[in-house]
């Protein structure tokens, strides 16, 4: 007789989760342009507050954590920024740097991180609000593992209709440029992916959604601090699920998706995009079996007709933590050096043009003056499921060919992660006049090697467990 069939169980991790949240919201006055086409410097409101969570993983009391830290945060404009902090955070528990992960939700509606007063409207306040948000996100690492309980974490797939493919052909130009906005009947990556913590009792603890949408809801017109949709959806999912419960917003790879409406000043239309992400991530939990079990055949019911009986039954979760990273040298366009782009910077007065050189110099700086750049690439094991992350801002082929390649593992990848360096367009768009191919500091097939290469650090993780 053939052994009964049984429903495959979720990816899971069972150990020691701790979880932290703390309010990192700057204060009104504060310096926050993003946008060449806004006329302002300043926020002049807070239409949600910002926030920072921290995730911590631990096999056993005696193990080392993983780290995993996500903010509502858009750029980080010095990597040195982000390096002092993670040595801070590494100096604090003795943790090598491979086991930390800062994740930027990449609001393009607050200011980005500096680490000296700017010479700008409102740059008096950046210093001191950078500063405060370091220490936050170090006192919230230690109360995440402070507070470390029994836990189990388990993953399922679900769909949102959010996100849409922004790569338009200008319907005004001659020459066929692709501009930055909703391409109606061009598919998109819907892909969902909820994370659910709970506690051994079967209380939840937190929900985990990793999707990929740019929060680029709020624009030019916009000024008021904002974590755009992912606001409303942390605020639904705690309405739904109690006060307790810490909603995690994992950016995936969302180089050319972002909602069909943006880029206005109404923050009601923010706030809708987050309730329909907040309503498929509770849809998407509410799929899943309870915590801990997976459904089962039991037998059949004659009835009118012969019944297959299933019911939820315990499965053993896994329970190993493993890290594995490598780099993929990428070459880099023919660029001006850092110099050369300060001199074109201090000669322009357009606004628009100012805040395309003052990114392209963040970049340039962060790369180096050479003509290659080393991209690290972020791979974790947890339990069953699998982690990938860059600093960059991949196209969704990169989560696609991923969860592809590795179809019985729920794969969690990210974007814009300890650190942000530029666009990773597929090698066919290359030929096109499309600004993630010119504002990428990256030659043809930079996103190509990085697939190849995350594809390898999970191979690696799979096959050592």
């Amino acid at each position: 007789m053939a052994s009964p069939p049984v429903v495959a169980p979720p990816s899971s991790f069972f150990g020691l989760i701790g979880l932290a949240s703390v309010d990192i919201t700057p204060p009104v006055g504060i310096y926050a342009r993003n946008w060449g086409a806004a006329p302002h410097d300043v926020a002049t409101s807070i239409h949600r507050p910002l926030t920072l969570n921290v995730l911590t993983l631990r096999e056993s009391p005696e193990s080392l954590p993983l780290i995993l830290i996500e903010a509502d945060l858009g750029f980080w404009k010095e990597q040195t920024l982000l390096e002092q902090l993670l040595s801070q955070v590494m100096a604090d528990h003795q943790v090598p740097r491979s086991r930390i992960l800062f994740s930027l939700t990449h609001t393009h509606a607050g200011p980005r991180m500096v680490d000296a007063i700017e010479e700008v409207e409102g740059g008096e306040f950046l210093q001191d609000w950078t500063v405060q948000t370091q220490k936050s996100a170090r006192s919230a690492v230690q109360s995440a593992i402070d507070s470390a309980v029994p836990s189990l974490l388990e993953w399922h797939y679900g769909s949102c209709q959010l996100a849409s493919n922004r790569d338009l052909v200008d319907p005004d130009s001659e020459h066929s440029r692709r501009i930055c906005g909703y391409a109606p009947g061009t598919a998109a990556d819907a892909t969902l992916l909820v994370g659910r913590v709970s506690s051994q009792e079967g209380a939840l603890r937190a929900l985990v959604v990793n999707y990929a949408c740019h929060p680029t809801t709020l624009a030019f017109e916009n000024q008021a601090l904002s974590p755009d949709f992912v606001g409303a959806m942390r605020e639904v999912i705690q309405q739904v699920c109690g006060e307790q419960t810490i909603p995690f917003f994992l950016q995936g790879a969302s180089g050319e998706l972002a909602p069909r409406h943006q880029y206005v000043g109404d923050p009601s239309v923010a706030d809708r995009h987050g309730r329909q992400l907040a309503y498929a991530a509770l849809s998407t939990m509410e799929d899943m079996e309870p915590p801990g079990t997976v459904l089962r055949f039991q037998g059949v019911v004659e009835s009118g007709a012969p019944l297959a009986i299933w019911k939820p039954t315990r499965y053993a979760p896994e329970t190993t933590l493993q890290v594995q990273e490598l780099t993929v040298e990428l070459e880099l366009k023919d660029l001006p050096t850092s110099a050369e782009i300060q001199a074109e910077l201090d000669a322009c007065d357009d606004r628009m043009l100012t805040e395309r050189l003052r990114r392209k110099l963040d970049v340039r700086k962060k790369l180096g003056e050479g003509t290659t750049f080393r991209m690290p690439v972020h791979g974790w094991q947890i339990g069953s499921a699998m982690l990938i992350a860059t600093m960059s801002e991949a196209y969704s082929l990169m989560q696609i060919e991923l969860r592809r390649q590795f179809p019985e593992n729920h794969v969690i990848c990210l974007n814009i992660t300890n650190g942000w360096i530029g666009y990773l367009a597929p090698q066919s768009l290359y030929d096109e006049d499309i600004y993630q191919v010119w504002q990428s500091p990256f030659a043809r097939g930079g996103l190509e090697r990085i697939i190849e290469g995350a594809c390898g650090v999970l191979q690696e993780l799979t096959t050592d467990d």
